[in-house]
């Protein structure tokens, strides 16, 4: 009798991911810098919305606050990035750029995410020339 193929791993539920992108920012929203406590909880804010193709995986979710995450909308995040900066805000250039790159890593290495890729291309070029010295 051969052994049975092992079964993957189960991927992390919601809340597990969510907690995850709090600690892999510090505790903080990536948008507006803002510590999470009980008066700013962390929401779940998909980089890539998933209207527009994106998966939810944990490479392609941050926390944000409440605020930013609907004040933000579908904005991409480059956008979101610049009016957070606009508005005098500290948002996480680095973090960003980290979690985009992360994301399209997790998508060559699964395939798939067909309508995602464009955007997500744009989206790491954008910030490569947009983001200026503070990314």
């Amino acid at each position: 009798m051969s052994p049975l193929p092992e079964r993957p791993a189960a991927s992390p539920d919601r809340a597990a991911r969510l907690q995850a992108a709090v600690a892999r920012q510090g505790g903080r929203c990536l948008w507006c810098g803002r510590a999470f406590g009980s008066l700013v909880p962390p929401t779940t804010d998909h980089l890539v919305p998933r209207v527009k193709g994106g998966p939810s995986w944990a490479e392609n979710e941050v926390a944000a606050c409440r605020r930013c995450n609907a004040q933000r909308g579908h904005a991409a995040p480059v956008d979101w990035l610049l009016e957070c900066r606009r508005r005098g805000w500290q948002p996480d250039a680095h973090a960003l750029a980290a979690v985009l790159a992360s994301l399209q890593d997790a998508i060559e290495a699964r395939g798939g995410q067909r309508r995602a890729r464009p955007y997500l291309s744009s989206q790491l070029r954008r910030l490569a020339r947009e983001a200026g010295p503070a990314a």
